[in-house]
């Protein structure tokens, strides 16, 4: 059973920890970030009778709420209820960030970003867990940006 656990550790070592990202609203690093799900960055609707057009599949930011009124993704959040049904949505450059002790292994840059939903966990009394807000973010492009040499960044805490 040691070694299993072992191989498991050394192939997480070699590998990226999926825990090991960040978000970043318009170049503000905004904290309490617990999940991005869903992020595809690239994908072709490809078929035999038309042309090859690029798809962009909407994600999901998993935040723990927050009080702040200055904290970037509540603004946006705000300003998103604020447009009512106005089909002009407040839009953000959003990068999200693969890291590795701090280190960027990977930047997407995605743009025109636009809140096209606003969930909440379970309120439930019984319950310990955190409060939960889930953002569904539809774009107009996303792109890696080129990988460079190793770029720092401070933990959210620091920036």
């Amino acid at each position: 059973m040691a070694d299993e656990t072992d191989a498991v550790e050394e192939q997480v070592e070699d590998g990226q920890r999926a825990s090991d990202f960040a978000l970043e609203i318009d170049g503000q690093r905004v904290d309490g970030i617990l999940a991005l799900r869903g992020l595809v960055a690239f994908r072709l609707d490809v078929r035999t009778t038309t042309a090859i057009r690029k798809l962009q599949e909407p994600f999901k930011v998993v935040r723990k709420l927050q009080h702040d009124p200055q904290d970037p993704c509540n603004v946006w959040v705000s300003e998103s209820y604020g447009a009512g049904e106005d089909i002009v949505r407040p839009a953000r450059t959003l990068a999200l960030l693969a890291l590795d002790e701090n280190e960027v292994l990977r930047r997407w840059t995605v743009r025109d970003a636009w809140i096209a939903e606003v969930a909440y966990s379970d309120f439930d009394s019984k319950s310990g867990d955190l409060l939960e807000e889930t953002l569904t973010i539809h774009y107009k492009d996303v792109e890696p940006d080129p990988l460079s040499s190793k770029e720092k960044v401070l933990p959210a805490d620091q920036a």
